[in-house]
C-alpha cells in the first residue's frame, strides 16, 4: 500500500449539489483528492467538470453539501481567498491583464513592494527566472497581450505554480500549447507531484490523461458516473463512460474522424489569397479554397496561421497582396467588408473574440443576423425565434433554452453558439480557427462532422487547428507556414503528420545554415510564391 493510500485527503468534497435555474448542474457529487498525486476530472461539456472546480475555489457558493480542504470544512468566499489558503486555478481561457508586463501579471494580485512602490526590478528578474523553469524565453517588461495566447497560457500555468500552492487545479491547460510545450507542461505537472502537491487536471485530450494521472473521475450530466485508478480503464472504456453508451458500441475511430468525403472536383476557386504580406506578421502566403474544399494551415505557433484568417477576413490589415470571392478583388478591408461577401471567421479566442457573455444564446446567435431581421428599428422577434430554434436543434446545443446566458454554458456549447451565429450568415466561406479548441470527445465529433457536412454543401472551408492529426484527417489540401511565410502545400496522400513536421524542420534546418554561413545561401529564386499558388491550382 502506497504513502498516498493511507493519507488524508488535501481537498475532498462530500454530497455537493449545485442548481442554475432549474438545472442541476452537480448532483451529490463526492471526491477525495490526494497529495502527491495528479486526479483528472473528464466528461463531456455539460457533465460539470468547471461548476465543480468554481464551486471548491469559491466562484459559486455551495448548494447543499461541503468542500474539505486538509481535513476541515471550507467555504471560500471568493477565488482570491481559495488562492491565499494554497488552492491554485488555471482556467482554459486566460485570465490576466493583457495591457500590463508579463512581470506583472506572473505577480498579479501578490505584487512586489519596496518603501511603499512596485519593487519593478525584483519583480522582472523573478518573473524571469520563474519562466526559464517553463523553457520561456520573453522580455517579461513586454505586455502580455502582445503575446501569443499558448505564451499567455504558459505565463498563466508558471504564475499559479509560484505561488507554492498545495493544490493546483488545471482546467484544459494545454487548449492553447504547441507538442513541445505540452511535454514541457507535463513534466512540470510531474514535478508537482514529487514535491507533494495535489494537481487536478481537466482535459478532454485523453493522450494526455493516462500520460500524467493516477486517477480518473467521470462526470456526467452533473453525476460522479465512475472514478478509479487510470491502469484500471483504458481509452475505450473511459468514452463509454463519458458518453453514455456501451464500449462495445463504440467506434473510437468514428467519433474521432471527420466523415470521408469525395474529393473536390475542379471548379473555380470561391476564395483566393494571393501574396499577403504585412510586416513582421506575414510574408507572401497565398491559398486558394473551392467550393466543398476543406483547405487546413499547419504550422506551430506562431507560424502565421491565424494572422492568415485574419487577414482574409479584414481584420488585420495588409501591406501588400490580394483577396477575391469569385475572381473579384475585395478592395475594402473590413470585417464588415468580408461579411457582405460571405466571409465568415470563428476566432479563436472565443471568450475575448467572440461571445457576448452576459446577452442570452438568442441573442449572441442573432447577433450576425440582425440587419436581415429588422425593420424600422425593430426586431422581428418571431424570425429570430425561427432562426435561433433551427440552430439551437442542430448543432445540440445543452442548455435549458434559448434565453439562458451564454456564460453560463460550457466551453463547448459556447463554440456552438459561436459556430450558429456564423452559419445565420448564410457564409460562403468560412474562415474556422481553432473550432474544437477545449471541446469534449462527443462535441469534438459533433463540431468535426458539421464542419463535413457543411463541405459537402459546397462551402469553402479554411481550418485552422494545432492538433495536426485534426488538421490531417479535415483537410483536402494542407498549407504550411513557419514564422510567418509559406512553406509550401501538400495534397491527398501527401498529408501526414510526418511531412507536414518534415516540411517545418527542414526550413528549420535551413535557417540555422543561412546564419552560420549566409555568404554560401543563394538568394531565393524569383517567382517562388507564384509556383506554389500554381501548385495550389494544379496539385490534384
Amino acid at each position: 500500500m502506497t504513502a498516498t493510500a493511507v493519507q488524508a485527503p488535501t481537498l475532498a468534497v462530500r454530497g455537493l449539489s449545485k442548481t442554475f435555474g432549474g438545472v442541476r448542474a452537480l448532483d451529490d457529487v463526492s471526491i477525495d483528492l490526494m497529495p502527491a498525486s495528479v486526479h483528472a476530472l473528464v466528461g463531456e461539456n455539460g457533465a460539470g467538470k468547471s461548476t465543480l472546480i468554481k464551486v471548491m475555489t469559491g466562484v459559486y457558493p455551495i448548494d447543499s453539501g461541503e468542500v474539505l480542504y486538509q481535513g476541515e470544512s471550507a467555504s471560500f468566499a471568493s477565488p482570491r481567498a481559495a488562492q491565499q489558503a494554497g488552492i491554485a486555478t488555471i482556467y482554459q481561457e486566460v485570465h490576466l491583464a493583457p495591457q500590463l508586463s508579463v512581470a506583472r501579471n506572473f505577480f498579479l494580485g501578490r505584487e512586489l513592494k519596496r518603501r511603499g512602490s512596485l519593487d519593478l526590478r525584483r519583480m522582472n528578474t523573478e518573473a524571469a527566472e520563474g519562466l526559464e523553469r517553463f523553457g520561456i524565453a520573453v522580455d517579461v517588461r513586454r505586455p502580455l497581450g502582445e503575446l501569443g495566447l499558448g505564451i499567455q497560457q504558459m505565463v498563466a500555468i508558471a504564475r499559479a505554480v509560484s505561488t507554492q500552492a498545495r493544490v493546483v487545479i488545471m482546467d484544459e491547460p494545454t487548449s492553447s500549447l504547441e507538442p513541445r510545450e505540452v511535454e514541457r507542461l507535463l513534466s512540470v505537472v510531474a514535478l508537482l507531484k514529487e514535491s507533494g502537491v495535489c494537481v487536478v487536471y481537466v482535459s478532454h485530450k485523453l493522450d494526455e490523461v493516462f500520460a500524467a494521472c493516477d486517477t480518473i473521475t467521470v462526470l456526467r450530466d452533473g453525476k460522479l458516473v465512475w472514478t478509479g485508478p487510470t491502469a484500471d480503464t483504458n481509452r475505450r472504456q473511459l468514452i463509454s463512460r463519458m458518453l453514455g453508451r456501451d464500449a462495445a458500441e463504440l467506434d473510437e475511430g468514428r467519433l474521432t474522424r471527420l466523415a470521408g468525403r469525395p474529393p473536390v472536383a475542379d471548379a473555380e476557386p470561391v476564395l483566393r489569397a494571393s501574396h499577403l504580406s504585412r510586416r513582421l506578421v506575414l510574408d507572401d502566403v497565398s491559398l486558394v479554397v473551392r467550393p466543398g474544399e476543406v483547405v487546413g494551415l499547419a504550422g506551430l505557433l506562431g507560424s502565421g496561421r491565424s494572422e492568415t484568417a485574419k487577414t482574409v477576413f479584414g481584420a488585420l490589415p495588409l501591406d501588400s497582396g490580394e483577396i477575391s470571392i469569385d475572381g473579384r478583388p475585395l478592395r475594402r478591408q473590413t470585417p464588415a467588408s468580408r461579411i457582405r461577401n460571405k466571409i465568415a471567421f470563428l476566432p479563436e479566442d472565443r471568450k475575448a473574440e467572440g461571445i457576448i457573455p452576459e446577452l442570452s444564446i438568442r441573442d449572441n446567435i442573432g447577433l450576425a443576423a440582425l440587419p436581415q431581421l429588422t425593420r424600422l428599428g425593430f426586431v422581428n422577434r418571431s424570425k429570430l425565434d425561427a432562426i435561433v430554434k433551427v440552430f439551437f436543434d442542430r448543432l445540440r446545443i445543452r442548455a435549458y433554452g434559448p434565453s439562458q446566458k451564454v456564460s453560463e454554458l460550457s466551453g463547448g456549447n459556447q463554440q456552438k453558439v459561436l459556430l450558429a451565429r456564423l452559419l445565420c450568415l448564410n457564409p460562403r466561406v468560412l474562415l474556422l480557427d481553432e473550432p474544437t479548441r477545449g471541446i469534449d470527445v462527443g462535441a469534438k465529433a459533433e463540431v468535426q462532422g458539421l464542419i463535413a457536412e457543411l463541405a459537402e454543401k459546397g462551402l469553402a472551408v479554411v481550418l485552422i487547428s494545432s492538433e495536426l492529426e485534426e488538421v490531417v484527417e479535415g483537410s483536402d489540401s494542407v498549407v504550411v507556414l513557419r514564422d510567418g511565410a509559406q512553406l509550401g502545400a501538400l495534397f491527398g496522400d501527401e498529408i501526414t503528420e510526418d511531412n507536414i513536421m518534415d516540411m517545418i524542420a527542414e526550413a528549420a534546418d535551413s535557417e540555422v545554415a543561412a546564419e552560420a554561413a549566409p555568404a554560401e545561401i543563394a538568394p531565393a529564386e524569383p517567382g517562388h510564391a507564384e509556383q506554389v499558388d500554381a501548385d495550389q491550382e494544379t496539385g490534384r
